[in-house]
């Protein structure tokens, strides 16, 4: 029996730290959607049309894809790990499936859509397979695939573009269609980041995410296959990238290899500024989603503001460090108060 007792400790431990935690970042939440409601605030007291219907419109449509991809880094982060490359799997996934419509006008566009997500999903298991079974650092090998997949459509694409004359009429509407004034692809996202949520919250797969990046060898010792979910996690990340470039042709129509070109930071932006710590175990796909929202009100409010764009950029970048910072003392203060528990019990 005393030979189980540290494992189980371990993990008592570990999970106290993970609640506290968790209490600051679900703070943090709150915080995020009053930051929200202030700028909203005093960029409307500068102009009045920031809450007009059709910015409203264009602030959710270009929150929609970043939604997308945080639910699947959100995931990835959990257990301690990062995905660089979903800015060129959409890239890969939205010009195949604009080529793919282009050259078989007759193929419906949701049978195309699956092809994109499909496509993603493919480049997902390249990462998984690398990172979980080859045990190459999730940076490392996401930064190569990066690369690789970024390649790979420069070559597909061979300088030229589709554009939105040779896509299907009804695949265009889709992109911009609304219901009840929401666009479709803001209810996708918002359908997504709720389903996301669901998983992590309520069902053991979720939960095991949160144990790996609590702690890998506690995880291990729990009983949690890592190598398995590493790979599903990274498997759905490129899914919904590849989801997000459907939906990223859809909305544009002309698609070139250049597109989702540096939106990866963006998405990694969102998800630490959102709460998910950088360092695992804590955080919710709810946070991630309201980081989202929040990054791209910034980006639409500084202008109207007057503010430059350097300062926008400048603005994200001091968001995000402040976040890994907050992170990074909580989770030390976490560490003290457990190490002064176990000196007590000592």
């Amino acid at each position: 029996m005393s030979l189980l007792s540290p494992p189980a400790e371990e993990q008592s431990q570990t999970r106290t730290g993970s609640s506290r935690l968790d209490a600051v970042l679900r703070f943090r939440e709150l915080g995020l959607v009053l930051a929200l409601v202030a700028l909203v605030a005093v960029t409307t007291s500068a102009n009045s049309r920031f809450l007009s219907q059709q910015s409203i419109r264009d602030v959710l449509l270009a929150t929609a894809i970043t939604l997308l991809l945080a639910c699947g880094m959100t995931m990835v982060v959990l257990t301690k790990g990062i995905d660089l490359s979903v800015g060129s799997v959409l890239g890969l996934s939205a010009f195949g499936t604009a080529t793919l419509l282009s050259e078989y006008p007759s193929l419906p566009w949701p049978v195309a859509g699956l092809v994109g997500v499909a496509l993603g999903a493919a480049c997902g298991a390249v990462n998984g397979v690398v990172i979980a079974y080859g045990r190459v650092p999730a940076l490392v090998a996401t930064l190569g695939t990066l690369y690789v997949f970024r390649g790979i459509v420069y070559f597909w694409a061979g300088g030229s573009r589709v554009n939105a004359g040779d896509l299907p009429r009804d695949f265009l509407d889709f992109g911009t269609g609304r219901l009840l004034g929401v666009p479709y692809l803001f209810l996708i996202g918002v359908l997504v980041v709720l389903v996301v949520g669901q998983y992590l919250g309520r069902y053991r797969g979720g939960r095991d995410l949160y144990a790996i990046g609590s702690s890998e060898d506690a995880a291990r010792l729990a009983g949690v296959a890592i190598n398995r979910r590493l790979l599903q996690v990274y498997v759905a990340s490129g899914a919904l990238a590849g989801l997000g470039g459907v939906l990223h042709a859809a909305r544009y129509g002309t698609v070139d290899a250049s597109a989702g070109s540096g939106l990866e930071l963006n998405v990694v932006a969102a998800v630490v500024v959102g709460g998910v710590a950088i360092f695992g175990g804590s955080g919710t796909v709810y946070g991630a989603a309201l980081g989202a929202l929040l990054l791209t009100v910034i980006n639409n409010a500084l202008p109207v503001l007057g503010i430059d764009q350097f300062w926008q950029r400048a603005i994200v970048g001091a968001l995000i460090i402040a976040a890994i910072a907050l992170d990074r003392l909580v989770a030390v203060r976490v560490g003290r108060s457990l190490r002064r528990k176990d000196s007590h019990v000592g």
